[in-house]
């Protein structure tokens, strides 16, 4: 019998996975982040909101390939011991990805002030463009979808329910992230962004250590 179809799955604890893949997905200060802040800081909230609505659509599409990629490989794993290492490497290759951005500068990613603000669908379709073409993305999905048990096979409702919650999760930082820019914006400089982008690291790595020892101690949040 397949495992999956035993597997008890909670539409609420898709969602909650979903928001928090959403988060982590977007807080890394990478080149959309700074251009979310800097435009933020030159432009106003509006065009840092649309900026991240721009990366959010890019990254469900991104979520969307992982998932159905990973749903064919889920498929065969049909016992908890191969469970048990596939979401391990799932917390090590976040713990990667957590090192890489707290050591990262995002402050090389600044650029000079634009001359003209353009219109909020320009911004839209610009910061879209800038994410997409960085499909590297596929990987810190990889490792949040392994890592949460995302994916999960004949169960297309909370399925979508996740992924939903991925925008949802996605849209809630930009619109945390643009207030505080916004309401910071005459003391928010390049330093900031370089803690922000190391605190943003710190919680990623500490997310990452918890989940294995959670796994290696057979532990739940649920």
């Amino acid at each position: 019998m397949n495992f999956w179809t035993l597997f008890e799955v909670s539409t609420f604890e898709l969602a909650f996975k979903g928001l928090l893949v959403g988060i982590l997905a977007s807080a890394p200060m990478g080149p959309v982040g700074i251009l979310c802040i800097q435009r933020t800081l030159q432009k106003g909230r509006s065009y840092g909101l649309v900026t991240g609505a721009g990366a959010a659509l890019s990254d469900i599409i991104y979520a969307l390939i992982t998932g159905l990629g990973m749903s064919f490989v889920m498929d065969f794993i049909n016992n908890e011991q191969t469970l048990f290492w596939f979401k391990l490497a799932g917390s090590i290759m976040l713990f990667v990805f957590g090192l890489y951005m707290f050591r990262t500068d995002p402050r090389k990613c600044f650029r000079p002030k634009a001359k003209k603000k353009g219109t909020l669908a320009h911004n839209f379709v610009t910061a879209f463009l800038v994410t997409f073409s960085n499909p590297l993305i596929i990987f810190l999905f990889t490792a949040l979808f392994a890592l949460l048990t995302f994916v999960v096979p004949e169960h297309l409702f909370e399925q979508c329910v996740g992924y939903t919650s991925i925008v949802v999760g996605a849209m809630l930082w930009w619109l945390g992230l643009t207030y505080v820019i916004d309401k910071m914006r005459n003391n928010f400089g390049l330093r900031g962004i370089h803690v922000l982008n190391r605190t943003v690291g710190t919680v990623v790595l500490i997310v990452s250590v918890a989940y294995a020892l959670m796994t290696l101690f057979h532990l739940s949040l649920y």
